[in-house]
C-alpha cells in the first residue's frame, strides 16, 4: 500500500493542507509508505510560461520543505514510511542546471520523479498540461495535434537519455500526461512506435514508471497515465511501476487506484 506521487503545501497551485494531514489520511487509508514528490524549483534562468508563474516550490522555500520532511520522518517512524522527494522538470536547453540543481540536493532525496511539463518549439516554452486553451493555442502554433505529440514524446525521450548526473531520478513521471485533454482533442495517430521506444529506454536503464491516477479524476482524460494498454506493455517489458494519486490536497491520496486495479 504505497503512494509514490504526492504534493504539498509547498505547491502554489496546490492546497494549504499540511504534511500531517496528508500522513495521518495517508495512514487512515492503510498506506503504509508514502512519497512526498514536490515539484522542484525550475533552473536557474528559465521562465515559467503559466499565467501565475506558479508551476513549481520557491526555491527558498526547499530548505524548509526538506526539514519539515526530516522532522516527521522521525516522528512517523515505525507507523509509516515517509519519503523525501522531488518531482523535476525536464527541460530541454536547461539540463546542465538541473544536473547542478541535483548535484546540490541530491543527497537529501530518497525517493524523487522525472518530469516533462514543458516543451520548446521554436525558442518558445509551452506548459503542456496548463489548460485545453494553452493546450489549443499549442496545436495551432506546432501545426497540427500530432505535432504536439510527436514534440512530448521526443522530449520525453530525451528526457530519459539525458546525463543528468548521479541523483538523476530513475522514475519516469506520467509518460501519457500529453493525452490530459485527449477528449476535447483526440489525436488520430496512435505514436506505438514511439511508446515502444520509451518503453525500452526505461527497460535499459532499469527505470521505473509512475503509474498515475489523477488522470482518472480530470474531466477530458479519464484514464491513468499511463492507460492500461500501455501498462500491460510496459509489465511485458518487466518493468517496475510505482503507483501515484499525484494528489495536491490530501484528499486526492489513492485517486484512481480502485480503476487502476480493475485495468
Amino acid at each position: 500500500m504505497r503512494d509514490g506521487h504526492v504534493h504539498s503545501k509547498f505547491c502554489p497551485h496546490g492546497s494549504n493542507d499540511a504534511f500531517q494531514t496528508y500522513i495521518e489520511h495517508a495512514m487512515e487509508l492503510g498506506i503504509t509508505e508514502i512519497s512526498f514528490t514536490e515539484h522542484a524549483p525550475l533552473p536557474v534562468g528559465f521562465i515559467d510560461p503559466t499565467p501565475l508563474q506558479d508551476s513549481a516550490m520557491k526555491a527558498e522555500d526547499l530548505p524548509i520543505y526538506l526539514e519539515e520532511l526530516a522532522i516527521l520522518r522521525d516522528k512517523y517512524k515505525g507507523k509509516i514510511t515517509i519519503h523525501t522527494g522531488l518531482e523535476v522538470d525536464f527541460i530541454e536547453g536547461f539540463e546542465s542546471e538541473t544536473t547542478a540543481f541535483l548535484n546540490k540536493y541530491g543527497s537529501y532525496l530518497s525517493d524523487s520523479i522525472l518530469s516533462v511539463h514543458f516543451l520548446k518549439h521554436e525558442g518558445k516554452y509551452d506548459c503542456l498540461d496548463y489548460s485545453p486553451d494553452v493546450f489549443g493555442e499549442m496545436i495551432m502554433r506546432y501545426g497540427g495535434i500530432e505535432k504536439v505529440y510527436e514534440c512530448y514524446y521526443q522530449t520525453l525521450l530525451l528526457s530519459i537519455r539525458s546525463n543528468l548526473g548521479s541523483f538523476k531520478p530513475k522514475r519516469i513521471g506520467h509518460m501519457t500526461l500529453v493525452n490530459k485533454f485527449q477528449k476535447k482533442y483526440p489525436c488520430p495517430v496512435s505514436f506505438n512506435k514511439e511508446i515502444r521506444n520509451i518503453l525500452k529506454e526505461v527497460k535499459e536503464r532499469d527505470y521505473e514508471l509512475d503509474y498515475n491516477g489523477a488522470g482518472t479524476a480530470k474531466p477530458l482524460c479519464r484514464e491513468p497515465y499511463p492507460p492500461t494498454a500501455i501498462a500491460n506493455q510496459a509489465i511485458q517489458f518487466n518493468i517496475s511501476m510505482v503507483y501515484g494519486s499525484d494528489a495536491h490536497q490530501a484528499k486526492e491520496l489513492f485517486q484512481g487506484y480502485e480503476q487502476l486495479l480493475k485495468g
